[in-house]
């Protein structure tokens, strides 16, 4: 199915932003992905989202370079500040963790619309959670309702008259089963993912941090073992 539509996904390397890059072709867009090198604590996701762009047959992709790490503030973007850990969800708490990055989403969503604009893009694509996450303010579909407002007063397109830009998110209201349930539908191949904030060596997922406790579960819904190392 395609409809020569182009539309920008944001690809982080993980699980979220390919099923979402999938989904996006499905739907018929030509998917343009948009990764970022942001000052994070690895580049293994980076590697993970080259590929993932090949394999998931974007039609282009930029790393764009923007180092918030100069502000720092989060356990992704501060060496000193450790990543946590534990063995299960249950002990995570409800407080936003530390792994929150300030206005990481609003930043790159704020890029992703300036890519979008310039190839003549009305569609962003997405793949935050409001279920199965870390708690993020910038994942809730309070702050991507009020993006998408902000950006169709911002552009030279939507001033023109042109066709009002879209936000999307299809994976807002799913646990993170059906997220895995749905990439697999579509041929994504998880083993080429990674979601580990802390990983090591050659990119191994911890195994302990939020990230990797929800993909767990989601592997668990699906009664499936996760492919990636």
């Amino acid at each position: 199915m395609t409809n020569s539509r182009p539309a920008v996904v944001l690809l982080s390397g993980g699980l979220d932003s390919a099923t979402c890059l999938a989904i996006a072709r499905d739907e018929g867009f030509t998917p343009h992905a948009i990764s970022f090198r942001y000052g994070q604590r690895h580049q293994y996701e980076l590697d993970r989202a080259i590929q993932l762009a090949k394999n998931l047959k974007a039609a282009s992709h930029r790393i764009v370079d923007i180092d918030l790490s100069q502000f720092g503030g989060s356990a992704l973007t501060d060496a000193s500040i450790p990543v946590p850990k534990t063995d299960h969800l249950d002990n995570i708490g409800d407080d936003i963790p530390v792994t929150y990055v300030p206005a990481r989403n609003t930043v790159f969503l704020s890029l992703a619309l300036a890519m979008a604009e310039t190839i003549g893009s009305r569609d962003i694509f997405i793949g935050v959670n409001a279920l199965d996450y870390s708690g993020y303010p910038d994942c809730r579909p309070e702050f991507v309702e009020a993006f998408e407002q902000m950006a169709n007063l911002a552009t030279k397109a939507s001033v023109d008259g042109a066709e009002r830009l879209r936000i999307h998110t299809p994976l807002i209201d799913l646990t993170k089963g059906q997220i895995i349930a749905t990439g697999i539908q579509l041929g994504v191949d998880y083993g080429q993912t990674l979601s580990c904030y802390d990983p090591g060596q050659n990119g191994t997922a911890c195994g302990q941090c939020d990230a990797c406790l929800l993909r767990a579960k989601g592997f668990a819904e699906n009664s499936l073992t996760d492919p990636a190392a």
